[in-house]
């Protein structure tokens, strides 16, 4: 009876976080809640030294207390990090921390994230294999040739499993969009960027490089494009003669999801009632007093039961 009261409680604690990882927007109509298998934070590790939802490949380096190191500021070096999962959320949002900073006055080549119908595949495209299927974006530090275009440069590419990414242009006629980011190396403040995926509706990246809790958007589409049903998100960097630390601090996976539309009342009736927040909070809140409730005093009913059959149990010895 005790492990079934401790199980309740645990599981109404569980439902209880979940509750709690659910967002709102300013607006009331968009929602997200944490997804798991495709977050990682410090300190990455299991307690066998292994990673739950993400494998690490290459040249990577992982120091528990700061960063997953994808490249190291060493000539040719190659370095991912996948997620043993695909995702299969068709509304996401992602917010990854990184840091790209170095030695050196000449630099490179860059890292990329991915979402992806394949994983674990070293290539020439910031350390990911050419011909992918699937979404890139590219963090580009290192300019090729492509005049009149401020370095570092963030751009997005779609692969068809056909086209391949010329290295020579820095992609200029695979890209779908982008923008000039100069001070995200060696920035003052935490490095941070958020793509945010909603299915037929957009399709948008933003920055933090600036200032801290200031994001900067890079690029926004109304059309996104379309991107394998099952993607395995991942992260990949690359150095040649160049070379630069490609670092990874934290990866959070949200889901995203629209709350129902108020239907329109009639006169009358007690249809199409807004319910607000608070008043949402506090049918919540009273569920989960009411639950507890019913614990205790099924506990004290089985304690007080106990006591009864052991008392009845002495009368019967004398």
């Amino acid at each position: 009876m005790i492990k079934l009261l401790t199980s309740a409680l645990s599981a109404l604690w569980l439902a209880t976080a979940a509750h709690g990882a659910v967002q709102q927007d300013a607006e009331g109509n968009v929602k997200s809640i944490g997804l798991r298998t495709h977050s990682l934070n410090q300190p990455y590790l299991d307690s066998d030294m292994q990673s739950r939802w993400y494998d690490f490949g290459g040249d990577t380096i992982i120091r528990t207390d700061q960063y997953i190191r994808l490249t190291s500021d060493r000539p040719s070096q190659m370095g991912s990090l996948w997620s043993k999962v695909p995702l299969t959320a068709t509304n996401w949002e992602i917010e990854v921390e990184f840091k790209i900073h170095g030695k050196n006055q000449l630099y490179g080549d860059g890292f990329a994230m991915w979402l992806t119908k394949e994983r674990g595949r070293e290539g020439p495209v910031f350390g990911n294999q050419d011909r992918f299927e699937g979404l890139g974006i590219f963090f580009d530090t290192y300019k090729n040739n492509r005049p009149g275009v401020v370095f570092p440069y963030v751009m997005a590419m779609v692969g068809d499993g056909r086209t391949s990414y010329d290295k020579d242009t820095d992609g200029k006629n695979q890209e779908l969009a982008g923008c000039s980011a100069r001070g995200i190396r060696h920035a003052n403040v935490p490095t941070k960027f958020k793509l945010s995926h909603f299915q037929d509706k957009y399709l948008k990246l933003e920055l933090q490089y600036k200032n801290e809790g200031e994001w900067v958007l890079c690029f926004e589409t109304n059309e996104p494009p379309t991107i394998p049903p099952v993607a395995y998100l991942g992260f990949t960097a690359e150095t040649g003669e160049l070379s630069d630390n490609h670092d990874i601090i934290s990866v959070n996976a949200r889901n995203l999801y629209t709350t129902a539309p108020p239907t329109k009342s009639t006169p009358g009736s007690g249809k199409g009632k807004k319910v607000t927040d608070q008043q949402t909070e506090g049918s919540w809140t009273w569920f989960l007093v009411k639950t507890l409730f019913f614990f205790f005093a099924v506990g004290g009913a089985y304690v007080g039961y106990t006591a009864y059959r052991t008392k009845q149990q002495r009368s019967h010895r004398f």
